[in-house]
């Protein structure tokens, strides 16, 4: 079979936290409950999150955030992914192809594409707030650090779904807490690391052996006969223009992707789509993802290098604010093919594994799904007695959900700083 270009423009939400230690439920239980979970990158943010936050450590409260979130829900960046599967119905219909189902499935489509049109890759309102109640729920958790008179930092890349989302964050933020003193920036000069994008990793990551073991992986899984025989009188007549493999596929994007948009979601695509279709597509899409971004061994495991900078940066950041008597909280606005690499470089919630059988990241837990829904984040909270407190720990937050690290813990999900700023520089430090 041959390799499908895939254009990755990219329940209770503590259950799409996976670690390899934790007992999982299926994957293909998580899209029956949640259909966008199906569609990786473009997985909509929860409306809420009632997972409870462990106390603060004896002794100790939140002084100091640090934060790397993705924009809020967006339409598709650019129409190329709607247009493969959208031009190939209009070859199909000029030749009287199309079934009745299929002479529906178009309209909807001409629906979709009109909606769409010139608001390729903007925030959605949907996205907005999102975005929101992120802010909401940080000011509300938070009100140790998120105080009257706390300087707040936010900086954004110069995206403009990037920067209504800081707005968005920031000024629901001022909405709890009025006396924050919140300053905004968006930037081209920060892009070094707010999105760097490594220009050698990236030519680099589908080797040979990693082309080989991705398309023996995706072999089985591509095209979908019964979608074929719905839409199209004659499946094989339509062949010389329907492409089975990318027709499906980016179909199904198309379908998913409507539930960004807004709240009256044009869903109707999603009824020709079973939940093992779903399920197909989501392994595909799992494993590009880990390859291009995981620590895969099928390129040498150095895809989520391409994040050193901004975890260089993160980490003096913190030993800066560290420092003052009241440092509040620095927060910023980016993108998922920044967060995932990071979340794997730092190893949260096992997202460092480690493997050349791709057969194994569902099973051990390696789920991209859960890392990068529109509008995740990565929150560091840290905590001490005083200003003169030495001893100072941290936890992580994936998505608003405490999260593991490898290291040894202080108590619960808390660690000490000194010891994962200490793991982190020297793996910095080995990469060449």
């Amino acid at each position: 079979m041959r390799y499908l270009v895939v254009t990755l423009v990219t329940i209770h939400f503590s259950l799409l936290m996976p670690h390899l230690a934790w007992a999982q439920p299926k994957v293909m239980q998580l899209i029956k409950q949640m259909p966008s979970y199906a569609s990786c990158n473009y997985h909509v943010y929860p409306d809420s999150i009632t997972t409870p936050l462990t106390p603060s450590p004896a002794g100790k409260k939140p002084f100091y955030i640090s934060h790397y979130g993705r924009h809020g829900s967006r339409y598709i960046s650019s129409r190329s992914g709607y247009d493969i599967p959208y031009i190939m119905m209009l070859q199909a219909d000029s030749l009287d192809e199309l079934t009745p189902v299929g002479r529906k499935v178009l309209h909807e489509m001409n629906l979709i594409m009109q909606d769409t049109e010139n608001r390729w890759g903007e925030l959605t309102g949907y996205g907005k707030k999102q975005l929101q109640q992120i802010g909401r729920r940080l000011a509300e958790r938070f009100p140790e650090v998120l105080c009257p008179g706390a300087r707040v930092s936010a900086v954004s890349t110069p995206v403009p779904r990037c920067i209504e989302s800081m707005g968005a964050c920031m000024l629901e933020m001022l909405q709890v807490c009025p006396q924050l003193q919140i300053t905004m920036q968006s930037s081209q000069r920060n892009q070094w690391y707010m999105n760097h994008q490594d220009r050698q990793l990236r030519r680099n990551y589908m080797t040979p052996e990693a082309r080989k073991a991705y398309d023996a992986y995706t072999a089985h899984r591509l095209g979908n006969t019964r979608l074929m025989e719905l839409i199209f009188k004659n499946p094989d007549i339509v062949k010389e223009v329907v492409d089975e493999d990318q027709f499906g596929y980016y179909l199904m994007k198309m379908g998913l992707f409507q539930l960004n948009t807004d709240y009256n979601q044009n869903t109707n695509l999603m009824s020709l789509f079973h939940t093992d279709d779903l399920y197909l597509m989501w392994q595909i899409d799992n494993v590009l993802w880990y390859i291009q971004h995981g620590a895969c061994k099928l390129n040498g495991s150095r895809q989520p290098y391409s994040q050193r900078y901004l975890l260089r940066q993160m980490i003096a950041d913190a030993d800066s604010c560290i420092r003052l008597d009241q440092p509040g909280a620095q927060f910023r606005f980016g993108h998922e093919t920044v967060l995932l690499p990071l979340i794997c470089l730092i190893g949260v919630n096992g997202f460092d594994l480690e493997t050349d059988n791709l057969d194994e990241l569902e099973e051990k837990g390696w789920w991209c799904s859960s890392v990068f829904p529109m509008g995740c984040n990565l929150q560091f909270v840290f905590y001490r007695s005083d200003p003169k407190d030495q001893d100072v720990l941290f936890k992580v937050l994936l998505n608003e959900v405490e999260g593991t690290l490898p290291l040894q813990p202080v108590s619960g999900p808390y660690y000490r700083w000194s010891d994962f700023r200490e793991y982190c520089l020297n793996k910095l430090s080995k990469y060449q």
